[in-house]
């Protein structure tokens, strides 16, 4: 019996090397035993390897190179042994690995299988937390793979938080970026990783807003969500309660009685509102403003759309928030700012003291832009054209309401606001002056909730708040 010693769990380079000469030994696989530890690897009780000129040459393809890459990041111990008899008998058969109905073919690919999904969910489930501020920043996560992917999968992280110091943390080794090196350690233990920092809440509050309990197949959400990983996610401490309560809330929605039909639409049904008399019209009030906006065919984009978002409160409120455009909860609703951006606004108007019953709140484009994937409904940014063709509404709300200031979140509503284009990490928190008031810039929740970096999600949502900080206390002091 021939027995290797590979120098670790992941040591392809080793077992490339041993089954190479093995193979050329002539050594079947009843006689070899592979044995994967932390001493230096090579062959024990190995004899000479017989001269080149003698030896059966042998060569494999890319494709059993890499499927045996992968499967040796696999838990099970006879991971090694699988990949060499496969060898072996490639020299006899060289399509060997068409043949998915093989026994051993069967199982490396299963392997394979398993740790490419284990790598994808190394990606999915991955939470880091930060410590320390400035130069001591750092952001750590600790982790339990299915697999041993930490090495295959951590070059994803680093691509993606290219400008973050970051660590992943697991009990068989650790992944560390300085934001130039990638540079693999020891194992960790779970102590080392911080418990909790100030973006959780925050995140498990868009997590829930996000639930819908007449959506939920726990089998399916426990397939895509194993349980194994749940200790790990600050969002899973919600799960069991969210499901014990799904069928009453299911059950609250399907009773509900129906809402009443929106009297809007019935105005302007009535009126046959088109093209030319929303073009010549001059509307006379902010009702008259709303029930005209339900015919509007400006743009394409009421063609898509459920119904207008019209503005909400007050009509002479000081403080005015204009928003891109509704999104999928408010296009339903037919309310502006009731979906996960909303969540976040309010939020911040809370913190800053602002009563939203007191706030004129509207976007710069009145329908819902999107695309159908999957069944859902996605996002799309608006178009210039479509942004100025609604501007004409915009105006007249603005003219209405006369704010003491107007707050524009994102590209889109700045552009509309201001009737020009601005770059908002330039112009943000600053009161400009614009052609019909005092405008002030800031990001759009979604920027803050969509951003894949969580660093720029915690500072960009401490801005956000600041500035509507200040815009409440400059629409009340009337600057």
């Amino acid at each position: 019996m021939r027995t290797v010693q590979l120098a670790g769990e992941t040591d392809f380079d080793g077992w490339r090397d041993a089954a190479r000469r093995l193979r050329v030994e002539g050594v079947e696989p009843a006689h070899v035993r592979f044995v994967a530890g932390e001493g230096q690897g090579g062959l024990f009780g190995e004899t000479p390897i017989p001269d080149a000129a003698n030896a059966r040459p042998f060569k494999v393809s890319k494709a059993f190179l890499g499927l045996a890459q992968d499967v040796i990041l696999h838990r099970d111990g006879d991971r090694f042994d699988l990949l060499y008899r496969l060898l072996w008998r490639l020299q006899e058969t060289p399509e060997l690995l068409k043949v998915t109905s093989d026994r051993d073919v069967r199982a490396a690919l299963e392997k394979a299988k398993n740790v490419s999904r284990a790598s994808h969910k190394m990606k999915a489930f991955v939470r880091f937390r930060q410590t320390g501020e400035g130069a001591d920043e750092r952001w750590i996560a600790w982790f339990e793979p299915a697999h041993r992917v930490l090495e295959k999968t951590a070059p994803f992280f680093a691509r993606r938080y290219a400008n973050m110091n970051w660590s992943i943390l697991t009990p068989e080794g650790t992944a560390h970026w300085d934001g130039t090196r990638l540079t693999f350690g020891p194992r960790a233990r779970k102590s080392d990783a911080p418990h909790e920092d100030a973006v959780e809440d925050f995140w498990k509050t868009y997590y829930a807003s996000t639930f819908n309990p007449s959506r939920l197949r726990t089998k399916a959400m426990q397939s895509e969500m194993p349980k194994r990983y749940w200790a790990n996610l600050p969002e899973a401490e919600l799960i069991a309660e969210m499901i014990a309560g799904a069928t009453g809330r299911t059950d609250q929605m399907v009773n509900a009685p129906a809402p009443e039909p929106n009297r809007r639409f019935e105005q302007v049904k009535a009126q046959s509102v088109d093209r030319t008399v929303t073009s010549d019209l001059v509307p006379q009030s902010l009702q008259a403003l709303n029930t005209a906006l339900a015919g509007c065919r400006r743009c394409p984009l009421w063609r898509d759309a459920t119904q207008p978002v019209c503005g909400v409160g007050p009509k002479a409120a000081p403080l005015m928030i204009v928003g891109e455009q509704p999104g999928d909860h408010e296009d339903l609703s037919g309310q502006p700012f009731v979906g996960p951006a909303g969540k976040v606004l309010d939020e911040a108007l809370q913190a800053a003291g602002i009563d939203r019953g007191a706030v004129y709140l509207t976007n710069a484009v009145k329908h819902f832009k999107h695309e159908v994937k999957e069944r859902r409904r996605l996002h799309r940014t608006p178009s210039v054209s479509e942004i100025e063709l609604c501007r004409w509404w915009l105006d007249y709300e603005r003219a209405f309401v006369k704010p003491e200031l107007v707050v524009a979140m994102g590209a889109s509503a700045a552009r509309s606001v201001l009737g020009h284009a601005v770059n908002i990490s330039q112009t943000r928190g600053q009161v400009l002056n614009g052609s019909q008031g005092r405008v002030l810039v800031t990001y759009h929740p979604a920027y803050i909730l969509r951003h894949p970096d969580p660093r720029e999600q915690v500072r960009a949502k401490a801005d956000f708040m600041a500035d509507l900080a200040r815009a409440g206390a400059w629409a009340a002091s009337g600057a």
